[in-house]
């Protein structure tokens, strides 16, 4: 048993927990955070991607004793606290990208994460970045122009109006 303490979304947290069990698990069970899914068990589908310290990681394959002290994101954690959405799930939304929606929570935390280093990408910048990440339904057009969307949506979501200098115009 391993005594971790960490950020989840924002919250701080502490918890004990057998080592060596997979963050997945302890997200989904422990602290209700079932926005995030099982898929294959392996790392390899995406379906149970989180941000640790601001990166892209499976956290079904991920070690929970390795998150003592960092930060964690799920799904959850995108909204703000007034609930606006982040411009990722909003274009998510305006594309109409889920079909099944299975794998969408793993699909978006990959496209924050791409956005958040590049903020134009291209078709084969997305096609690299979410190549981990594997739709059964085949939504992958919808995806692409979803984050294209994100990333026009995100230049006002990142820069928020300066209110005095509209005012003095």
């Amino acid at each position: 048993m391993a005594e971790l303490s960490f950020t989840l979304n924002g919250q701080a947290q502490t918890l004990t927990v057998d080592s060596g069990t997979p963050l997945l698990w302890v997200l989904r069970e422990q602290l209700a955070m079932t926005g995030t899914k099982f898929g294959c068990g392996m790392g390899l589908c995406g379906a149970c991607t989180v941000h640790l310290d601001g990166s892209p990681i499976r956290s079904c394959s991920y070690p929970v004793e390795l998150v003592d002290g960092r930060n964690i994101t799920t799904i959850e954690g995108l909204a703000s606290a007034d609930d606006v959405l982040h411009p990722v799930q909003q274009a998510w939304l305006e594309m109409s990208v889920p079909q099944c929606g299975y794998c969408q929570s793993g699909q978006i935390m990959s496209a924050v994460a791409l956005l958040e280093t590049n903020q134009t990408p291209s078709d084969a910048d997305i096609d690299a970045a979410m190549s981990g990440n594997i739709c059964r339904c085949g939504t992958y057009p919808r995806v692409r122009k979803a984050i294209h969307r994100a990333a026009e949506l995100s230049v006002q979501y990142y820069q928020p109006v300066d209110k005095e200098s509209e005012a003095a115009s």
